[in-house]
């Protein structure tokens, strides 16, 4: 079985890993279907399945959260050759499963482990930058919180340009992926593939945040993805039983034994071939050796927002005096990496006498997992949060607010020996833009990644005024009545807006959710073709025009489903009906 390697403790202590790893043997090595799966991975990943040829009709690079939905939904044609590139291996960790032990896989084997160039905004720092390197990408590492953005992301995307991608017409796509516990309504859905849960968890330092928060006197909402996004309430997950639902799980493990889905794992790709103007394959680097994998009607790059622009780029598409500099022939001159967009959130740390999730590794924990399917194992960190404005007059809100039954410090790095709980916000709508640049010519190396955090006047003001929310909140009863103080280095109400700002800079991080490199309009058009190459398109986060409010799982799906349709030329008329379910 894979096991995980990692230099940092995390969010479970030192103390804890090895009751933590053992609580996850009994639950994840008693699972049947689990141990089905590491079969089927096993053998999906070291052969090659169908006709053993290197020539497909579609050719997807990256089986993270937009490339499982495209295997899977492209592959349903049995008349379609469909080939799966990912630099990763099968998702057999057990940190994968169980949700609370996301925080493992940072800096491991299966996350891409990158780092920003210094930041300009935050004081010159340098943000660790996780990214999953494994079936389902980050969806098989994030927080699994499951948020689609707000009404007006949409609509302002449209009203843009990109014709196809209001409100309305991204609604059917996430209805079609949703298969929602609460049941079917004017916004979900129930016969898609992917799970989308209530917490099990219901720690009380969650709920606490929630109960502050009401306190304050913002409103409670029972559904972030409903009819608004504004108030305070619990998070739904992707989730199913208590275990994460990534989109491997959703959508390309029962696609696994279709013998017209390949699915190369440890394979680094190189660079999109491009012949007469029309992208014909990639190469790929596997076990040591370059091969071509040839694509006859076209080439869907799914790499996620930092990889996605590096591959065009490393293929000759992008900004051409800088690729020149390089070496590298130019195809296309285009803005390739420009506008990068993420959110960046700081956290208030305080101390309790109340048992946190640092407690959640224990036999006990494992075996309530295991028999119910619920427990703090189940817990992704952050199980409760909301939707603010920073001022009024905002039609839509620009602070979410994520709180999480443990401490979290030092972008989840730092170990938490004792018991503590954290909330505070992020930029929602920031206006800062950031960059994606090629470091080499070289295939293996990472790239240059600039967002830019806080390096506008807009987004300044914005945290500063999310983190007196935050202090606001923190001074109500259901606060106070559970923490034992805070940390030495968390800000207090009678700061000057100087000095939470400086606070900010010098303790924020990012909230994983980059976007926008190769934009709808800048990069690609509407149905995510490049510009001026033919047979080729990408499908994940890089397209957005600008990161969405809130979490960007759902979205990425959202937009594979989209995308699907747009590649099958179907018009997606089905809404939430046959269609919505994996064959």
């Amino acid at each position: 079985m894979t096991r995980v390697r990692r230099s940092s403790s995390g969010v479970i202590p030192t103390t804890a890993e090895g009751v933590f790893a053992n609580a996850l043997q009994k639950v994840v090595g008693r699972t049947r279907a689990h141990r089905a799966l590491l079969v089927r991975h096993t053998r999906s990943s070291t052969t090659i399945k169908g006709d053993g040829m290197s020539l497909y009709d579609y050719v997807v690079v990256g089986a993270g959260s937009a490339g499982c939905v495209l295997a899977a939904r492209l592959s349903e044609d049995p008349g379609v050759r469909v080939a799966v590139i990912e630099a990763g291996g099968p998702d057999t960790a057990q940190e994968i499963h169980i949700p609370a032990a996301f925080p493992q896989l940072f800096k491991s084997d299966l996350d891409w482990d990158l780092d920003s160039e210094p930041e300009p905004g935050i004081g010159g720092r340098r943000t660790y930058l996780p990214r999953g390197k494994t079936f389902g990408g980050s969806s098989s590492m994030n927080a699994m919180i499951y948020i689609r953005g707000n009404r007006a992301d949409y609509d302002g995307w449209a009203a843009a340009g990109a014709t196809g991608w209001s409100y309305a017409e991204v609604l059917p796509y996430f209805r079609r992926a949703e298969d929602n516990e609460r049941g079917e309504d004017q916004f979900h859905g129930v016969k898609g593939p992917l799970t989308v849960s209530d917490g099990r968890s219901g720690h009380p330092l969650a709920a606490a945040f929630v109960q502050a928060a009401k306190q304050a006197g913002h409103r409670a909402n029972d559904d972030f993805n409903g009819s608004t996004q504004f108030g305070v309430g619990n998070y739904q997950l992707t989730q199913r039983g208590g275990m994460r639902c990534s989109t491997a799980v959703a959508y390309l493990h029962p696609a696994l034994e279709r013998p017209n889905l390949t699915v190369l794992s440890s394979a680094l790709a190189h660079r999109v071939l491009i012949e007469g103007g029309r992208a014909t394959g990639v190469e790929v680097e596997r076990d040591g050796t370059v091969e071509i994998v040839r694509a006859e009607r076209e080439v869907i790059l799914s790499a996620g927002a930092y990889e996605s622009p590096k591959l065009l780029m490393m293929s000759g598409i992008g900004p051409a005096a800088a690729l020149s500099a390089l070496g590298i022939d130019v195809v296309r001159d285009l803005p390739v990496g420009e506008g990068l967009q993420d959110h960046y959130m700081t956290l208030l740390n305080f101390r309790t006498e109340v048992e946190s999730l640092i407690s959640a590794a224990s036999p006990e924990n494992a075996a309530l997992l295991q028999s119910e399917g619920r427990g703090p194992l189940t817990s992704n960190l952050g199980e409760t949060g909301g939707f603010f404005r920073s001022r009024d007059g905002l039609a839509a809100p620009d602070v979410q607010f994520h709180a999480a039954a443990a401490l979290y410090r030092q972008e989840g790095l730092g170990p938490a020996a004792e018991h503590g709980f954290a909330f505070g916000p992020c930029v929602l709508a920031p206006t800062s833009r950031g960059n994606v640049t090629l470091r080499s010519a070289r295939p293996d190396a990472a790239p240059r990644i600039v967002h830019n955090y806080l390096t506008t006047a807009e987004d300044r003001d914005c945290i500063v005024a999310g983190i007196r929310i935050a202090l606001e909140i923190a001074a109500q009863r259901a606060i106070t009545d559970v923490a034992t103080g805070p940390f030495a280095d968390t800000p207090g109400a009678s700061d000057s807006d100087a000095e939470l700002l400086a606070w900010a800079q010098r303790s924020g991080h990012t909230l994983y959710h980059p976007t926008s490199t190769c934009a709808i309009g800048a990069v690609v058009d509407p149905e995510l073709r490049v510009f001026d190459v033919a047979g080729l398109r990408v499908v994940d986060a890089s397209v957005f025009p600008t990161v969405p409010r809130g979490n960007t799982n759902a979205p990425t799906i959202m937009a594979a489903e989209k995308a699907a349709d747009l590649i099958k030329g179907s018009t997606g008329n089905d809404d939430n009906g046959a269609a919505g379910a994996v064959r």
